[in-house]
């Protein structure tokens, strides 16, 4: 095969052209992956071939090499493992000639095809002399610039795909050693020099202990200041970057530099580029987040506080705020058409909230002044630059500090909400949501929001979610937050009762226009309605809930008669059936929990004919929106459910075999539980079924492991509703359990998500456990008695290990205390043999108040059991 041909072929205009190759590079890749691979690398590297088959060549052998999805990745790196060394260590020189190439995309391409490989190999201690033969090329005589610039892109890539324990701190040393004389000013070439700071950002994760060391320190930061004011701007912002990093991974060796540092970015923010300005502001944030992070950490303890927190935030204000407030004034026209804008306004912006958080009140004294100044100022940019600033300081100052000046310009921000500018209309709306969100306190001592201006802001809102599609959507997140204030002080929200039925119409309108060519305003308007329903109270406003439970219906029915001409169409429709099934389950839920649940009993039979028209559109977000829907459903009409189940079932078998769209296989293990909880016994029909995909589930390595807790707890769901006809089971759901402890055992410590992944996963066992022993205990609880010791040897090692969460605590005293309920005398030995759990229930006393109950509980359990 001419693999070149084939290469330029895939890439014609000609569909059965491309066709053909494509498959012929399938069956090629399929039948003889080693020489596959061996003819991309020949083909990337030779420069007689054409650069547009050098440059799929390249792209096809990454992606053989590294995928995006876990599971794809391990298969193709057991692949890369079983190919023959001898054509592997040609394939790797392959790519170590191409980055001396004339050509810049072969150059680029090999430069990240190397890290790829390495990122395989050297964690399994292979291909040791990668680092060596890369710095060989820095010291070649005569180096071309070219090999020196995709030489570094290689260093700084494999520094970006592997750990710093995968290196010798020799081989850092050297590397350090080559970025940084690639980054001085003696290096002629700025491709060189981006390419060196681009490795260093990279390699910073490397050089814990060159940091450490003070001589190697200044001279790594000399080199990083100096290199901040090139001449080359995209070297000056690469530059920034580095600090940005350094600031988020060195925060306590940066003291000595600080000055410096502040200089430089004053300089940046006030006359840069703004690709550099924006990373200097970056700075001052990565500082806040460490200092923020610090004072989480040792808030209320003395002890280490001052050691590590150098207060520099603190020490910066007087200058720092000022130099920031200015670039709220460098506003673009326009940007709040856009979401994603992101420009040094926004950024300045985001920094003071930053700041805000980090000092508290000491912000509000330097920034009231500038706010006081510019906001009736007739330029709009500086009216918008002053509402921003006030509302970007709301988070962190004491409520003491902030509420008399919200109380005090509460009326000043609802008459902007009149302003001849879109832009200032825009944050002011935003403002009042942040204001609403984090002062709105009804049963506090001096609430935000009172009888006497509530009247006002209920119609500056309701008139104002009239304006433009942008301000509309900060409108609705205004009356969102406005809501929630109440969600603690429910019996305070009849104060909303009067305005509901003007405020359900003022949402629905926003919902509904026409000039929304951006879906977040429908969305925001379908949330803002949520919270609406959520906190209102229901014995005064259950009429108003159940005439807008029709109306969603209604809404709902004419989405199956939309035009669907395409795939933007398509999802156009999924997105607003997602919207409306979700106000749905929330009604569901608001009507189900009070006197109100006849309502829903009325239109239960209609409800779920729509979610099963849903379900017929096929469309996994709206899948997961109308399964929720329906599992609210299960809770509201209870046993009755039963009837909507053979229609239904085929729809929940097959989100539990969801493996791809995982969300929605855990929506429906959950939707499995309501289920039970609704059906109790009548359940037994469907478990089969169920139990089966399930255990298919556990045993299939293809999906997402978040979902695997779920199910186990499921399992007791299930135990809990069939109670002992749960017994032809245990033989397949125990060992999955006892697989899964086993398993608990390997999990990486070090590693913060796979620590709650760990307590996810002990918890989901216990809840397992308690189920089916709730469920079996009676006439055949003896079947649980093989089991029993395992149990208990678990929940030691749980007890003995120090990482678990209050919940597994608590879900572990329970089984203790299900165990003895269960076994009743027949757990007498093995209680008196694993005597660890008069420790665990002693520990727990000093626990919050559930804990020590279902301790105290269990403790009660286990002396019956022992006494007998």
């Amino acid at each position: 095969m001419d693999i070149t041909q084939i290469l330029l072929a895939a890439q014609s205009p000609d569909a059965n052209l491309r066709t053909v190759a494509e498959s012929n590079l399938t069956q090629f890749q399929e039948q003889n992956l080693p020489n596959f691979l061996l003819s991309l690398s020949v083909e990337l590297s030779n420069d007689e071939k054409p650069p547009e088959s050098r440059r799929l060549a390249g792209i096809i052998l990454k992606n053989s090499l590294d995928a995006k999805d876990s599971a794809k990745k391990e298969l193709l790196t057991q692949h890369w493992v079983s190919v023959d060394p001898s054509i592997k260590s040609k394939i790797k020189d392959s790519l170590l000639v191409t980055l001396g190439s004339s050509v810049h995309d072969a150059r680029h391409t090999s430069s990240q095809v190397i890290a790829k490989v390495a990122s395989i190999e050297i964690p399994r201690r292979e291909w040791l002399d990668l680092i060596a033969k890369l710095l060989g090329n820095m010291t070649l005589p005569g180096a071309s610039a070219p090999l020196k610039q995709a030489t570094l892109e290689a260093l700084g890539y494999v520094c970006e795909e592997i750990s710093p324990q995968h290196l010798e701190q020799d081989q850092v040393n050297a590397v350090l050693t080559a970025v940084v004389q690639g980054m001085n000013q003696t290096e002629l070439s700025p491709e060189v020099r981006l390419a060196a700071v681009k490795a260093l950002y990279n390699a910073l994760d490397f050089a814990e202990s060159n940091f450490a060391n003070e001589m190697e320190r200044n001279y790594i930061m000399k080199v990083v200041c100096d290199t901040a004011v090139s001449k080359e701007v995209e070297i000056r912002q690469a530059a920034f970057e580095c600090l940005v990093a350094i600031a988020s991974t060195y925060y306590s060796h940066l003291d000595y530099y600080m000055q410096t540092i502040f200089n430089l970015t004053a300089n940046a923010v006030k006359g840069d580029e703004e690709p550099v300005a924006l990373q200097a502001v970056e700075f001052w944030s990565a500082i806040c987040d460490e200092e923020i992070a610090l004072q989480d950490e040792y808030e209320g303890s003395d002890d280490g506080n001052s050691t590590i927190h150098f207060r520099f935030i603190e020490k910066a204000l007087p200058s720092l705020v000022p130099m920031l407030l200015e670039t709220l004034l460098k506003q673009e026209e326009d940007q709040d058409q856009d979401d994603n804008v992101w420009n040094i306004s926004m950024s300045g912006g985001t920094c003071l909230g930053l700041i805000a958080r980090t000092v508290g009140d000491a912000i509000v004294p330097l920034v009231m002044p500038f706010v006081q100044a510019n906001i009736t100022k007739p330029d709009w940019h500086c009216r918008e630059a002053a509402t921003f600033a006030f509302g970007s300081i709301l988070e962190g100052p004491s409520v003491e500090k902030l509420a008399p000046l919200v109380q005090g310009g509460l009326d000043f921000l609802l008459n902007t909400m009149n302003d001849s500018n879109s832009q200032v209309k825009d944050t002011t709306a935003w403002t009042l949501g942040r204001v609403f969100e984090l002062l709105h306190s009804p049963a506090g001592a001096n609430p935000i929001i009172n009888n006497s201006n509530l009247p006002r802001i209920m119609a500056v809102l309701l008139e104002s979610s009239k304006d433009v599609p942008n301000v509309a959507e900060k409108v609705c997140g205004a009356i969102y937050f406005l809501a929630q204030g109440y969600e603690d002080a429910e019996s305070m929200s009849s104060v909303l009762t009067p305005y509901l039925p003007n405020v359900i119409a003022a949402l629905l309108s926003a919902a509904d226009r026409a000039d929304t060519t951006h879906f977040r305003l429908r969305a925001s308007a379908y949330e803002a309605l949520n919270e609406i329903v959520r906190v209102s109270n229901v014995p005064e406003t259950s009429g108003i809930i159940g005439q807008l439970l029709q109306e969603i219906m209604r809404r709902l029915n004419l989405t199956f008669d939309l035009h669907i001409l395409s795939s933007g169409d398509k999802e156009k429709q999924s997105d607003l059936q997602a919207l409306l099934c979700g106000v749905l389950q929330v009604i569901i839920q608001k009507l189900s929990s009070t006197d109100a649940k006849s309502i829903i009993a009325q239109t239960a039979d209609q409800l779920m004919t729509l979610f099963l028209r849903v379900f017929a559109c096929h469309s996994s977000t709206v899948h997961e929106e109308a399964m929720l829907a329906i599992g609210a459903l299960a809770y509201a009409t209870g046993p009755d459910f039963v009837k909507y189940m053979p229609n239904f079932f085929t729809y929940l078998e097959a989100g539990l075999q969801n493996y791809e769209e995982y969300q929605v296989c855990s929506i429906s293990v959950g939707v499995v539980g309501d289920i039970c909880r609704a059906l109790e016994d009548k359940i037994l029909p469907f478990c089969d079924r169920i139990m089966t995909v399930l255990l298919k589930d556990l045993s299939n390595s293809m999906l997402n492991r978040s979902v695997k807790p779920p199910i186990f707890s499921c399992f007791g769901d299930i135990a809990l509703a069939i109670g002992e006809n749960f017994e032809k089971y245990l033989p397949y759901a125990m060992p999955m359990l006892q697989g899964a402890a086993e398993l608990l055992g390997t999990l990486d410590q070090s590693d913060d998500d796979m620590v709650d992944y760990g307590n996810q996963l002990r918890r989901g066992i216990f809840e397992a456990y308690s189920g089916i022993l709730q469920g079996i205990k009676g006439p055949k609880a003896q079947l649980m008695i093989p089991y029993a010791t395992h149990l208990l040897q678990f929940t030691e090692a749980i007890f003995r290990d120090r990482s678990r969460d209050d919940s597994v605590t608590k879900a572990a005293v329970a089984v203790l205390g299900d165990l003895a309920d269960t076994l009743g005398a027949s757990s007498k030995d093995l209680f008196q043999t694993h005597l660890f759990h008069a420790e665990f229930l002693r520990e727990c006393l000093d626990l919050d108040d559930e804990v020590r109950e279902t301790a105290s509980w269990a403790q009660g359990m286990i002396n019956q059991a022992v006494v007998s």
